[in-house]
Parts: structure tokens; C-alpha cells; sequence
């Protein structure tokens, strides 16, 4: 018998297992993937540390929740400062003066906020006074039309499937536009990339705690049930109560990674392609998460010389085949969802926890604070 039956080794379940443990009980965790760490697993290939499931890039301005974060890896300074391509034009993210410099070939922010308003006037203007219906009018009554073409629609129309004009107008309810040269996505005070990958803060984590791997809960829910005190479920929320109310939806995600034998492929850790003719939504170069222009430092020797690797990132529609990542948190989902935490709040056995079992798209930062909420209140 265990305490704590942990179903999945990402951050969240990791987290309340390592904690757990300390304070004297029992668990198992659990996954079904081959590999601990979730979503956040890195892989080492030449040197180069993967994120195999996209682009994982620490960032907060809690502070309880960084220094917990630095106990098992020492992090880099990395800034997130990612490009946008839009056909052969490149612009920088998020929205500054870099970008609208570049794109109106102007240079002062007085210059840049009267066209940017020029902009949103002719966009309010179409709406004729009523609120916008779509994320394609709510867009333009922000940006105005040219930065909503080249930098928005396409981008957002790959990554939700299917057209601006049909989305809701609350997905894109305001849009950080900055009047300052400065590229830093994220304004929290702590940033960085575990200098290693990541994958070796779960491995410190689980370090003398029962882990089985490649072994799914609903292939032995009948034995697991019976075997600890709790369940931590960090899974569908929907698929433990095997959709009582109804499937919730997702969006997810496929990569196409490529080992390349040049040094620099893309100049960045993050290109970000706007226009809907290209497929893919961004291309990762790994490299540069740890190394490169980001940290102003050349590598001249190592495994990682004379080799590259991308990973092309393509926005994908959801079905029970595939991994979800992405809650669609609309009207319907979050009233669907609602249920079944009604339903869970009244189940004394399992505790549901992370993206899938809380149904909202957490970052790292944020699936942290909540497993510490819990550790704080279990245990």
C-alpha cells in the first residue's frame, strides 16, 4: 500500500511526490510515456538539450516559486526574445517599437502611436459603434489592419484551425503594444533555462521514489484503484469520470524535429511564422535556449559544433489518438468542466492537478504555485 498513487511525472505530480516523501509517506508515480517529466522533458542529442514537446521557457515574478525552482538546477540568463516572420520581413516580438519601426518605417513613438492610431480609427470606424463580434474585428480595433495581417491572423488561424472571423472576439482581448525598444517577451522579474535541460529537476524530484514507467492508469485502473490511500491525477479530468458529461475539448500539437549538420540555423531559439501559407507555426532552434546570441557568448568546441537542431511546430485538431495540450477554455468547455470539478470536489479519493486536470493552460510558474498550494493543504 501507498499513501499517494501519482498519475503522471510532470511538475505538478513530481512536485507533491518529492514533498510528500519528505514529510514521510509512501508514494508511486506513474506515467504512461516512456520517460519522466511530462511535457517539460529535454532530451540531449549532440550536446544540445531538446524541449521534445515544444518551447519550455521558465519565466516569474514569484519569488517563493523561483527559489523553489532553483533548488535542483542552476538556470541561465536567458530572455525570451523571439522573431516573427511574415513572408521574407522579419519583426520582433512582442509588439514594440522594434516591430512598428521596422513596419511603418518610422522611428519615434510619437510618430508610432499616431499611425498606430490612424490605424484602430479606420478599424473602429467598420464597426460603427457596436462591439467587435470576432477575434478579427477585436484584433483591428487594437493594432488596426496591418499588424493584424501580417503578424496576427494567419498565426492565430494555424493555431486554431479555422478562420479569425469565426473565432471569439474574448481570445485576443487585448494586445501588449509597447512604446519602447525592447524586446523581452516576458515582464517577470525572474527568467531563465535550467542550464542541463530540464529533464534533470524531475530526476532529482523522483530520486528514491517508486516510478513506473510506460504503464497507463486506465489499462491498470482496477489494481491502482486499490493500491494507495489518494489518487494525485494530473490526466483528463474528463476521461477519469470516463465523460459522464461529455468530452472536453483541446488543440494539439505535432513537431517535426531535424538534426542539421551547420552551426546557427535561424540566429534565435524562436521564429514565429505568421503568414498561413507555411504550415508550421514556429520553428525552435534548441541550441540557443542554453548558448548563442542569447547569452552573448560563442561556442568554439563541444558535441554541439558544426550541428543544429529545429523542431517546425504545427497547430493540430485534437482527437482521443492525440496528445492534448492546449484547453479550448470556451463558454461550453469551462461549463462542461465545471461539472466535473463539482464532481471531483466530492470525491474524497483522487485530487486532479496540472494543465489536464485542472482544464487550464498553466505555465510552468503557475503549475508550480499550485502543487505547492496543495502540498500546503494535503499534507
Amino acid at each position: 500500500m501507498y499513501d499517494y498513487l501519482i498519475v503522471g511525472s510532470g511538475l505538478f505530480g513530481s512536485i507533491f511526490a518529492h514533498e510528500a516523501t519528505k514529510k514521510g509517506k509512501k508514494c508511486l508515480v506513474i506515467d504512461k510515456r516512456s520517460h519522466i517529466g511530462g511535457n517539460i522533458y529535454t532530451e540531449n542529442i549532440d550536446g544540445i538539450n531538446v524541449h521534445k514537446y515544444g518551447a519550455h521557457i521558465f519565466h516569474t515574478s514569484n519569488k517563493e516559486v523561483w527559489d523553489y525552482i532553483q533548488q535542483f538546477a542552476e538556470f541561465n540568463r536567458y530572455t525570451n526574445s523571439p522573431m516573427a516572420r511574415y513572408k521574407n520581413e522579419l519583426y520582433n516580438l512582442p509588439f514594440n517599437l522594434n516591430t512598428f519601426s521596422k513596419m511603418f518605417n518610422l522611428i519615434t513613438p510619437q510618430e508610432i502611436e499616431a499611425k498606430l492610431e490612424e490605424e484602430r480609427k479606420e478599424g473602429l470606424a467598420k464597426l460603427n459603434g457596436r462591439e467587435p463580434a470576432n477575434l478579427e474585428e477585436q484584433a483591428i480595433s487594437l493594432v488596426g489592419t496591418t499588424v493584424y495581417e501580417k503578424l496576427i491572423k494567419g498565426y492565430t488561424e494555424k493555431q486554431w484551425g479555422m478562420p479569425c472571423s469565426e473565432l471569439p472576439s474574448f481570445i485576443i482581448k487585448r494586445l501588449p503594444v509597447r512604446m519602447i525598444y525592447d524586446n523581452n517577451y516576458f515582464n517577470d522579474k525572474y527568467q531563465g533555462i535550467p542550464i542541463g535541460g530540464y529533464t534533470q529537476i524531475i530526476e532529482k524530484m523522483l530520486d528514491g521514489i517508486d516510478v513506473k514507467l510506460n504503464y497507463d492508469f486506465f489499462d491498470h485502473r482496477e489494481e491502482l484503484e486499490n493500491i494507495a490511500e489518494k489518487i494525485i491525477f494530473t490526466g483528463q479530468i474528463d476521461k477519469y469520470y470516463d465523460y459522464k458529461f461529455g468530452q472536453l475539448e483541446y488543440r494539439s500539437v505535432r513537431f517535426e524535429t531535424e538534426e542539421l549538420n551547420i552551426d546557427n540555423y535561424q540566429g534565435d531559439a524562436v521564429v514565429n511564422y505568421t503568414d498561413r501559407e507555411v504550415p508550421y507555426t514556429r520553428i525552435i532552434e534548441h541550441k540557443h535556449f542554453e548558448q548563442g546570441k542569447q547569452l552573448g557568448n560563442e561556442v568554439t568546441e563541444g558535441p554541439s559544433v558544426g550541428k543544429t537542431v529545429i523542431s517546425k511546430e504545427y497547430s493540430d485538431k485534437w482527437d482521443a489518438t492525440k496528445e492534448p495540450y492546449y484547453p479550448i477554455n470556451n463558454e461550453k468547455n469551462n461549463g462542461l468542466y465545471n461539472q466535473y470539478k463539482e464532481l471531483a470536489d466530492k470525491d474524497s479519493k483522487v485530487i486532479f492537478g496540472g494543465r489536464l486536470g485542472q482544464y487550464k493552460y498553466y505555465d510552468m510558474d503557475k503549475v508550480i504555485a499550485e502543487a505547492l498550494k496543495l502540498v500546503e493543504v494535503e499534507l
